[in-house]
């Protein structure tokens, strides 16, 4: 079988993108598989495990993970045959590590790292969280230090939904709508323990181009706005924040298609690179837009930051293409 060439990707390769401190080689080629053997629709999310592995989920029902070594190469592949495998979270529990896997079709389970499910978090709406009424599409995962499990019903009803870590329900905050401490497209979440300081979430509100600070009890703290930028889930990594964008308002400040870049935070949360979109500029202290530059991208669903502070793109919509890898440089 012949495989047509993505002919932007391959124009990408070896490009420099980036500002100031945080500039990166693209690799275009880093992830590439042969799609008859170990094919993908959309690259949803990745993690590194303690062994410097990169796991991905991807909706591809036949492999729904997918296991690199650094070097791009495939170590392994194991499925859950979910069709809407969106959400991939990582903890380590000492003993042992184990992925969270959230499905939008309503699936929240935990698995080993080879695929054996440990547990699975019901609908809430089989058990009153929920009316009847209320859409339930989970997107995304983060555990506490305690061990509280929080999910991010993104798609669906907008909520943040926290439990135990034995999975009994304490709260939900959120929900759509334009107050602060409200969502539009509540899809990504996190845990900010950055600087010391007590663990914080750091949720996503994507229509609102905004990551919104809460405490682990769910209450409203700040807005950290990215003007122009239809941000996924925040990663953190050192005293950094990194996302993947969507979207960018590229076109009439209207959402664009395949106008995707990554966006990088420091310790302040003051943006210090767009590798793929424009440089950051503040004036009198406000963030300006930001939008697509250099056209690599198309929609960037997720990063994952490895060891040497390099960058794995994972996208959505890019025509079942396969991570791309930047090199910090």
């Amino acid at each position: 079988m012949s495989i047509k060439p993505d002919f932007t990707l391959l124009a990408a390769q070896d490009q420099i993108l980036g500002h100031g401190d945080f500039k990166y080689k693209v690799d275009t080629q880093w992830g590439n598989l042969d799609p008859t053997k170990v094919p993908v629709v959309n690259c949803h999310e990745m993690v590194m495990d303690r062994k410097g592995r990169m796991i991905m989920v991807t909706d591809e029902a036949k492999n729904n993970v997918i296991i690199y070594d650094q070097s791009g190469k495939l170590l392994s592949t194991w499925t859950l045959d979910l069709g809407r495998a969106h959400g991939l979270s990582l903890v380590d529990e000492g003993d042992a590590e184990y992925l969270w896997v959230v499905d939008n079709g309503g699936k929240v389970v935990k698995t080993t790292l080879d695929g054996k499910v440990v547990t699975e978090i019901p609908s809430p709406l089989t058990n009153g969280i929920y009316t009847e009424k209320m859409p339930w599409v989970p997107t995304e995962t983060a555990v506490a230090p305690n061990g509280d499990l929080y999910i991010a019903d993104g798609y669906g009803s907008q909520f943040f939904l926290q439990y135990d870590k034995e999975g009994n329900f304490i709260r939900k905050f959120g929900g759509g709508g334009k107050g602060d401490a409200q969502f539009s497209t509540a899809h990504g979440i996190a845990i900010d323990q950055r600087g010391g300081n007590a663990p914080t979430l750091l949720c996503t509100s994507r229509g609102h181009n905004s990551f919104k600070r809460f405490t682990m009890d769910g209450e409203y703290m700040e807005t950290i706005f990215l003007p122009g930028a239809f941000v996924c889930r925040p990663v953190i990594y050192g005293e950094n924040l990194y996302a993947g964008v969507c979207w960018s308002r590229l076109r009439y400040l209207e959402q664009t298609d395949n106008s995707g870049f990554v966006t990088i935070l420091d310790k302040n949360n003051k943006v210090v690179s767009n590798p793929g979109g424009t440089a950051p500029e503040y004036r009198n202290g406000e963030l300006q837009l930001m939008v697509q530059k250099e056209p690599v991208f198309k929609h960037c669903h997720d990063v994952c930051i490895d060891q040497d502070e390099n960058i794995y793109v994972c996208q959505w919509n890019a025509g079942k293409t396969y991570p791309i890898k930047l090199t910090r440089v």
